[in-house]
């Protein structure tokens, strides 16, 4: 399949497709091929659906649905009509969805079709996508690295060319840090404005549904599409329908954008904070005003996340822990039998934590328009590397990576991380743009300009030098 079809914009595929310069079918195929010639690479499908897609695309010849033509994909914890929903695990061996999840529902009203099913951590639990069922995807730019999680399939896919667009889940951070790793714009919108229904759930309280894309006007477009009211979703806001692509040119002029004045820009590779300064110096030179802000204290931010995390999680899985705990991944039961060792007074602790989190937050928010951080403090680690050093202190990778990213889902702010650069070993560098409760249009105006800057474009990867690992 062309380089340039393959890393193509949904944008420009759809004028494409429009113009009959390229056909639904074979629009399809080209990216079955891909799958075909680099799954066993990239381990970004568990499932592959590519043929049945050919057939559905067939019935597409001549459409004006706005995604007429669109091959997509999905973390494999989005149910599609007839495929597993593994979420990554062997426990759901048997799980055969009987319906489509409301995202996938829309986006195929909409004229997209479903390549298949992508890779992830086991039911969405940890950040480094190593996943003991199916593989661990690699990362692009570098096959020894990885592509970051728990969203790993869904920034694997986009990186090594084999989606147009990906859906993913964000609970900590899993959609933004392998995004961010791979090159991606990775979008958290504001929690509950697009619905979860047909999403196996990991954490209800921190669970997001997140778009990947290769650029801020196709995670635009693809927000207008998912997002809205849904009853079926008991956490679903009803807001007014927004077409999120309208004003992204705009620019930046006149916005207050806090710049934290710690946590977010400690213990961070020098690389990427020069990077992030470089959007800095650029953003104030297009109009925008950069304001020092104070957020809470973050010291428990990790605890108090895991805190919610591993009860809830604990108690969606009780009944298959019971009934099918051997097939559990170690790392994931261990996880569970955290939640077991939580006590009821700890998780509402943990909650008023939140509550604070979110108040504090929100007065922020009346000084600023936005908030400029790194997306990440590192580089993506190598495969299997279980800690990482960061100004000298030792981390957890998976601590490591989510810590810019996780207190934003415990306020359920809308985060994008959008590319700025590469780091001198070859690796994509993001910075991430938080704005305010259902302000998506200003958070991706805003990534839109940075984005259009060639001064923060990144290179292809050259997927020429990539072997089976």
């Amino acid at each position: 399949m062309h380089e340039d079809l393959a890393y193509a914009s949904v944008r420009h595929l759809r004028h494409l497709l429009k113009n009959s310069a390229i056909g639904p079918r074979e629009l399809v195929s080209l990216f079955a091929e891909r799958i075909s010639a680099h799954n066993d690479v990239s381990k970004a499908y568990i499932t592959d659906t590519s043929a049945l897609a050919e057939r559905e695309a067939d019935a597409l010849e001549g459409t004006e649905a706005l995604f007429g033509g669109i091959p997509f994909a999905s973390k494999d914890l989005f149910d599609v009509k007839g495929v597993p929903t593994t979420a990554g695990s062997r426990v759901f061996y048997d799980r055969i969805a009987d319906r489509d999840s409301t995202c996938v529902a829309r986006l195929r009203k909409a004229g997209a079709v479903s390549l298949g099913k992508l890779n992830a951590h086991e039911f969405a639990y940890g950040a480094t996508g190593e996943n003991p069922h199916f593989g661990t995807c690699a990362n692009a730019y570098d096959p020894t690295r990885i592509a970051g999680g728990s969203s790993s399939g869904s920034a694997a896919a986009l990186a090594f060319g084999l989606a147009a667009f990906t859906l993913g889940t964000d609970t900590g951070g899993s959609v933004r840090v392998p995004a961010a790793f791979c090159g991606q714009v990775g979008l958290k919108p504001t929690a509950g404005l697009v619905p979860t229904t047909g999403v196996v759930p990991y954490c209800w309280t921190l669970d997001h549904v997140g778009i990947m894309a290769r650029t801020v006007t196709d995670a635009a477009d693809i927000l207008s599409v998912i997002a809205g009211f849904d009853a079926e979703d008991p956490g679903s806001v009803n807001v007014p329908e927004e077409n999120y692509a309208a004003g992204l040119e705009e620019g930046v002029s006149g916005l207050r954008i806090g710049i934290p004045r710690a946590f977010f820009y400690e213990r961070c590779d020098a690389e990427i904070l020069s990077h992030v300064e470089a959007v800095k110096r650029f953003l104030e030179d297009e109009g925008a005003k950069l304001v020092p802000v104070t957020f809470p204290d973050m010291s428990q931010t990790r605890t108090v996340s895991l805190t919610i995390q591993m009860p809830e999680a604990l108690s969606a899985h009780s009944t298959h822990l019971r009934d099918r705990g051997d097939l559990y991944g170690e790392d994931f039961r261990a996880g569970l039998a955290v939640g077991q060792c939580i006590l009821a007074e700890q998780y509402i602790r943990a909650k008023r934590f939140i509550a604070r989190y979110r108040q504090e937050t929100s007065r922020i928010f009346k000084d600023v328009d936005l908030v400029l951080t790194p997306a990440t403090p590192i580089i993506a680690p190598k495969l299997g590397q279980s800690h990482v050093m960061v100004d000298g202190v030792s981390e957890p990778t998976g601590n490591a990576v989510t810590r810019y990213s996780t207190f934003f889902n415990m306020t359920g702010n809308p985060a994008v991380s959008v590319p700025c650069g590469m780091h001198s070993e070859g690796l994509p560098v993001s910075v991430q743009l938080v704005g305010r409760y259902f302000e998506e249009a200003l958070v991706l105006r805003a990534s839109r300009a940075i984005e259009r800057n060639d001064k923060f474009a990144i290179p292809l990867p050259d997927l020429r030098t990539l072997k089976k690992q």
